[in-house]
């Protein structure tokens, strides 16, 4: 029987890479809503629709019916009791579209490891759990968008019937042009400025993160850990933290990176050095280099994250994530950080994203 998968957000770096993974799989048909400003993967049915519009969301999914429901998108606000109002009602939005009909039998809702540290505006302020991070530790006692959106979740859930699952990956490495959380891309722009301008390529974050112990997770894996949570009996109703399943430090991975591009890796000194700050005559470079280089997007502010990278190597402490609950209910894959990052390189590399 086929399934029916909706994913929210299929244009994104988690939603594409769940696209590429449910239609090679064979036994799916995927649609993807989405505002439309950005083409869906072939194969792909687009629904265009405001997220944040209760009547255009109804609108878009009047006469469809989903087996499989996947969020993979959020969108961020000025405040975090704006992203509550927002991020929340667009996941009640679908669901109420969806759950009378009474055919969809899971939604799957990817957040991530702010569940434990907090919200941009109070990250790390309060009472961080030990890591590794495990999902017993529960939320912090500050406002988070994320426990808004699984209390949205878990409410549609009761009131419908169907299956969920929580899905909290640490920092997703994965091909995606235009998305605001992307570290990967960020690091490929980056070293490819130091490369081709002489910059020094030095690591801009901190020292807990530089000799620290920490984690990522692949978009691919984190698309199959999708899949298996929204069909798995034994993943029924439960959340799930999802990396890799490897562990380094900074001080290691940056060396890899470096090399990879070509490139010595300029000494930390220990003091943290955001790219922001450092960023300010990289737009001219990057169109410069473009234009030589004959690459596909001039315009570096739709490829590189610079806050956003700073954030995650900024921050004050460990990040450690636990697989444990996810291993004893069945979920066994694994996928090396460093070759995400060379995968990912090398798909830049082929799509003229960066120089070959």
């Amino acid at each position: 029987m086929e399934q029916k998968a909706l994913i929210i957000g299929a244009t994104g770096i988690v939603g594409g890479n769940v696209a590429d993974h449910l239609l090679a799989r064979g036994d799916w048909s995927v649609t993807g809503l989405s505002r439309g400003r950005s083409p869906m993967r072939d194969g792909v049915d687009a629904v265009t629709a405001d997220l944040t519009s209760q009547a255009s969301v109804e609108e878009a999914l009047q006469g469809r019916d989903f087996t499989h429901v996947f969020f993979t998108a959020w969108s961020r606000q000025e405040s975090e009791r704006e992203n509550i109002r927002v991020n929340g009602a667009m996941v009640r939005h679908v669901l109420d579209a969806l759950g009378p009909s009474g055919r969809l039998q899971h939604a799957a809702l990817v957040t991530g490891l702010k569940h434990y540290l907090g919200p941009f505006e109070a990250y790390a302020q309060g009472d961080v759990p030990l890591t590794p991070f495990r999902e017993e530790q529960g939320r912090q006692a500050v406002e988070n968008f994320y426990y808004e959106q699984e209390d949205r979740l878990f409410d549609a859930a009761n009131r419908y019937g169907f299956g969920w699952s929580v899905h909290r990956p640490h920092t997703i490495i994965g091909f995606a042009l235009g998305n605001a959380m992307n570290m990967g891309v960020t690091l490929a722009v980056y070293a490819t400025l130091a490369k081709e301008t002489g910059m020094p390529f030095r690591f801009p974050g901190s020292a807990a993160q530089w000799n620290g112990l920490t984690d990522m997770t692949d978009a691919r894996l984190l698309a199959r850990h999708l899949e298996w949570a929204s069909t798995a009996p034994n993943a029924r109703n439960e959340e799930f933290n999802v990396v890799n399943g490897d562990v380094f430090r900074w001080k290691w991975m940056w060396s890899q990176i470096a090399q990879y591009f070509g490139i010595e890796p300029a000494p930390f000194d220990g003091t943290t050095q955001p790219l922001e700050a450092r960023m300010q005559d990289a737009s001219r470079q990057w169109a410069e280099i473009a234009e030589r280089r004959n690459l596909i997007e001039p315009d570096i502010g739709k490829l590189a994250s610079w806050w956003h990278t700073d954030a995650d190597l900024g921050r004050p402490m460990e990040v450690l994530t636990d697989m444990s609950k996810s291993r004893k209910a069945g979920f066994l894959d694994y996928q090396s950080t460093p070759d995400s990052f060379y995968a990912l390189f090398d798909r830049l590399r082929h799509h003229r994203v960066i120089p070959a």
